[in-house]
């Protein structure tokens, strides 16, 4: 029997998805007034704004809506998704989906075939997405032979959070303080901070340093191959080769920079759809204590305009304040030829 439909998550969130086609990826505007030039890019119901030096560890991208205030992709943008609203209000046609299926957002921070490891800044105010850095470097995920860098759009669903104090039952592993991670297996190649919606199809247990790490496999609901797949034996049965491939590069990313192969629940299977959205809901129910302060926040930054509930909302101009604090965009930094490398593991 499949679950419930999540409940809507506290009160007077902002609703709807975004999703681009390539040809709408465009850089569109930048500010006019110096000193602080920014970038932006236009999603269906967000844009994202580039602050500081891409390549540089002031790199940021900032969340926006379409009505010009400034969010959190973590708090603010809604994890289930609604239809999106065509002109004058009228709702669009919905995906030809199963009826009880639920759709999410995800946020991208990494598209395929790249390898900075760009992710959502939970410690921050506003949470934009930024570069990894570790050790006063910034982070690039190896090239593992045969992979070019990641092998599917990355990135994270909003309102989900995987608590480092509630212990799993069934691994006995505690969560990573991230928000639970999805990897898109659709076509389109996208942005950072591209916002879509995507149909749910099984997760991956894996067990990073001791911490639970899940892996959520779905795809973007606007792929030519969405209304064919959907469960984790569909992808298994179709394209043969990528689970396995996924649980390959799981397992061995992190051995170029000298850490020990990672370990996975259930001995490495993909658990079904079911599985993966009750594993959500429950992150989704973290979550929500998170921001209603009733757990320990770990050092995650709670701002957010829009979670009526929460004694952690600000201002649409705190926000702003926020963002135009930050360093004004710029040229890129070079990147190292060492990002190019093959590693064979």
């Amino acid at each position: 029997m499949r679950p419930p439909p999540l409940r809507p998550p506290l009160g007077c969130l902002l609703t709807g998805f975004g999703s681009l086609s390539a040809s709408r990826n465009k850089l569109v505007a930048q500010a006019a007034a110096a000193p602080h030039l920014c970038y932006l890019r236009k999603n269906m119901h967000y844009q994202t704004e580039h602050r500081g030096r891409p390549h540089s560890p002031d790199f940021r991208i900032y969340f926006k809506t379409s009505q010009g205030k400034y969010v959190s992709p973590f708090h603010d943008i809604p994890l289930v998704a609604e239809p999106e609203q065509q002109g004058n209000d009228v709702p669009a046609k919905k995906p030809k989906n199963d009826e009880n299926e639920v759709l999410f957002n995800m946020v991208v921070e990494v598209p395929r075939w790249s390898n900075a490891k760009m992710e959502i800044a939970t410690k921050e105010p506003l949470n934009p997405i930024k570069q990894d850095v570790k050790k006063g470097k910034l982070r690039y995920v190896a090239n593992i032979f045969p992979h070019k860098g990641y092998i599917w759009n990355y990135g994270a669903l909003p309102q989900t959070w995987e608590d480092p104090n509630h212990t799993d039952a069934e691994t006995k592993c505690c969560g990573d303080n991230d928000p639970i991670d999805v990897c898109d297996i659709g076509t389109q190649v996208c942005f950072p901070g591209q916002v879509i919606q995507v149909k749910v199809l099984g997760i991956l247990a894996m067990i990073d340093e001791g911490e639970m790490d899940w892996k959520v496999i779905a795809i973007n609901v606007k792929d030519p191959d969405a209304k064919n797949l959907n469960s984790i034996e569909d992808v298994r049965n179709s394209r043969p080769g990528h689970l396995e491939a996924t649980v390959d590069w799981f397992r061995k990313y992190k051995v170029p920079d000298g850490k020990p192969v990672n370990q996975f629940g259930f001995n490495g299977r993909f658990k079904d759809k079911d599985f993966a959205v009750d594993i959500i809901k429950s992150t989704h129910e973290h979550w929500r204590a998170l921001l209603q302060k009733q757990t320990n926040s770990e050092g995650i930054e709670c701002k957010n305009i829009s979670c009526c509930e929460s004694p952690l909302k600000c201002s649409a101009d705190e926000a702003s304040d926020v963002v135009q604090s930050a360093p004004a965009f710029g040229s890129p930094h070079p990147v190292s030829p060492e990002v190019d490398k093959w590693h064979f593991v």
